[in-house]
């Protein structure tokens, strides 16, 4: 009798444990489980499907908030000053609050306020991503876009020229899905160079300028439009594509796309419609139904929360794979913070779609570089090249010896002009790049002097460093061995270089922050190049540490920069979100639990997610401006580049173009 009641009430336990999750047959994510290529239809039904858990909604909206403490720019970002108070006016405290007060109806309409939220400060060191639904999925088209400009200097929107072969290389297995989308007539290779003349029945130019309120990351405008089309970059994989907003989105935002558009060589125009189609990411943990989908991809994982470095058998806190993943640079061998870094998130990881080999440069390559750095001579043979994907490397010592190698070898073989092409640049290492030697503006300092944000929690974390050595290794960022002041002097092991706070007012509000912080960067030994005979190009993506090497390059040494792609009518910046040196959640919780702050009230909770917090931790003062932070001052380029279809993603074309047009071609 007691067996049966045992068994009887294990059964009930069972029924009532399946009522508790979906059922097999209507579990919308065992649908895309084990899928390769899904509809965004069905991968969203997936997403869709779990409730907003209100323990984890506070615990993120908590460890968000807790952890813009650290960040520089909250009260900056409310509005901030010309000429980006019409780009960035968000109110983050204000509207995490009303967050925490809504209702949604899944948890995938929380998530995407809150993306969204963040992404309004169009900053992309201070962004919010969660893995269980950013990019575990990639949705794409296989037309992506150009802004291309004809010879009466019209500009329009066109499927890139070079788009059938990207899509067929990358997509061989679902070319045919297209295909049979399109009306029997139209080949998917026909499209390519077509002028689109509206998307979604308005003219093409407004989902441009949609996309640019959404897409965060540069406080630019031009900068934002620019992200809807396809460029290239060059990274520790060589030559890659970048499919554009349009063709590749993080998240499955749309179904399909209804274009109208005019073909090469034709007169008349073809309304198409073709779907998106939705293809897992390599770093997705497989899955089978909701429960595994849910344990696989969106729980806490190593590196999420930070540590405390004198209870681990290892002497540093790794990073998540997570952030390395969104983290706008190759994985890094940094494990904390002994190498500053200064680096782009964004909700898109890095590219792995291939450039078509007819656009990969085929000038000689020199000798040198590293992993995201490639050196090339034109066939001029005095315009180096310098191809410069990221600021990253397995070490900075790398990096910095590759960069000299191939700066050094492009001299010798008679280069006197060099072209750095920085396109999708999304930053790394701090003080990673000086090409023009010592002299009055890099000597003592060639980087800017920064701040950081003075609160609480932050003097709790330098006076526990100073009093109990919590930080016998020099190991955190606190620790005041790892600074100097603004006489370039490093402090004392017992300076408390919180103390005392720069208090100041900044819209309304009142905020603090470090006093002045100052040497940090070293030029090279020698001055390898004129400055005058230097050009900085991109596609205006250059953020973090390339905007603190283009910046003190282009206003302090007076080289020339150059926007490829832009459209004419609007201002192009050769940089953006500049900060000073970024961080994530994690390093910064490694910091609280080293100083022994965790049970603090004002300390963030461990987070339940696999998710990402990315801040500014310090702000870089401006080079005109002293007194003012570079953030909020103008980068305006020397030439915004309009591309023709012989140009575009055409790095070699693009650099012979500039050369004809902002260099000598003399020593």
């Amino acid at each position: 009798m007691t067996t049966l009641i045992v068994l009887l009430s294990l059964f009930t336990a069972a029924l009532s444990f399946a009522d508790e999750i979906p059922r097999q047959t209507n579990d919308p994510c065992a649908k895309i489980g084990g899928q390769k290529w899904v509809s965004p239809e069905d991968l969203r039904a997936c997403y869709t499907s779990f409730a907003v858990d209100p323990v984890i909604k506070e615990n993120i909206v908590d460890v968000i908030n807790k952890t813009l403490a650290f960040h520089t720019s909250v009260n900056y970002e409310i509005s901030a000053p010309e000429p980006f108070t019409e780009f960035v006016h968000e109110d983050l405290l204000k509207d995490l609050a009303r967050i925490s007060t809504q209702s949604y109806p899944s948890d995938y309409d929380l998530h995407l306020d809150l993306s969204r939220t963040l992404k309004r400060l169009n900053d992309g060191h201070c962004v919010w991503i969660n893995s269980c639904y950013v990019a575990l999925f990639l949705n794409f088209l296989p037309i992506p876009l150009a802004l291309l400009t004809d010879f009466t200097g019209a500009q329009n929107v066109h499927i890139a020229p070079e788009a059938f072969a990207v899509a067929s290389a990358e997509f061989p297995d679902e070319i045919s899905v297209w295909q049979d989308a399109l009306p029997p007539a139209i080949q998917l290779q026909s499209l390519d160079g077509a002028k689109v003349l509206s998307i979604e029945g308005q003219d093409s130019f407004v989902a441009v300028d949609t996309n640019a309120l959404i897409t965060g990351s540069f406080q630019p405008l031009g900068t934002r439009q620019n992200s809807f089309f396809s460029s290239y970059q060059f990274g520790d994989n060589g030559w890659t594509y970048i499919m554009g907003d349009f063709a590749q989105q993080s998240l499955p935002l749309n179904d399909s796309v209804t274009l109208v558009v005019q073909r090469v060589n034709e007169s008349t125009t073809d309304a198409i419609q073709l779907p998106y189609r939705a293809r897992i990411n390599p770093d997705t943990v497989k899955f089978t139904d909701s429960a595994s989908y849910r344990a696989n991809n969106c729980l806490a994982i190593l590196g999420t929360n930070g540590v405390d470095l004198n209870e681990t058998a290892d002497s540093a806190a790794p990073l998540s794979e997570t952030v390395m993943k969104f983290q706008q640079q190759p994985p890094i061998s940094k494990t904390f913070t002994k190498e500053r870094v200064n680096v782009m998130l964004d909700t898109t990881p890095l590219s792995d779609v291939a450039l078509p080999p007819s656009l990969i440069p085929s000038v000689p390559v020199v000798s040198g570089g590293f992993g995201s750095g490639q050196f090339y001579m034109q066939p001029d043979n005095i315009t180096g090249v310098l191809a410069l994907g990221s600021f990253g490397g397995d070490t900075i010592d790398a990096m910095m010896s590759g960069m000299l190698e191939g700066l050094v070898n492009l001299r010798s073989l008679g280069a006197t002009q060099l072209i750095v092409d920085v396109s999708n640049n999304g930053g790394g290492f701090i003080c990673a790049a000086e090409i023009v030697g010592p002299k009055n503006t890099t000597v003592p300092q060639a980087g800017l002097d920064t701040k950081a944000r003075d609160g609480p929690l932050a003097r709790l974390i330098v006076q526990q460093i100073i009093q109990s050595n919590v930080d016998p290794d020099q190991d955190l960022l606190y620790n005041p061995l790892n600074w100097d002041n603004a006489s370039n002097v490093g402090f004392a092991a017992d300076d408390d270089w919180l103390l005392p706070p720069v208090n100041l007012t900044i819209n309304g509000h009142a905020d603090a922050f470090s006093q002045r912080l100052g040497q940090e960067c070293q030029p090279n030994d020698e001055a390898l190049f004129s400055a005058s005979n230097v050009v900085i190009v991109s596609n205006g993506r250059c953020a973090s540490s390339c905007s603190l090497f283009s910046i003190t390059m282009a206003k302090e040494e007076g080289v020339k920069t150059v926007v490829i792609g832009g459209k004419s009518d609007v201002q192009q910046a050769y940089c953006g979100t500049v900060g000073g040196q970024s961080t994530v959640f994690s390093e910064l919780d490694t910091e609280v639990k080293t100083a022994k702050l965790k049970n603090n009230t004002l300390a963030p909770p461990d987070l339940l997610v696999n998710g990402v917090q990315g801040v500014t931790w310090r702000l870089g003062f401006g080079i005109q401006d002293p007194t003012q932070p570079e953030e909020w001052q103008p980068h305006l380029a020397t030439l915004n580049l309009l591309l023709t279809p012989d140009l575009v993603n055409n790095p070699v074309a693009i650099w012979t173009n500039i050369t004809e047009q902002l260099l000598t071609g003399k020593s």
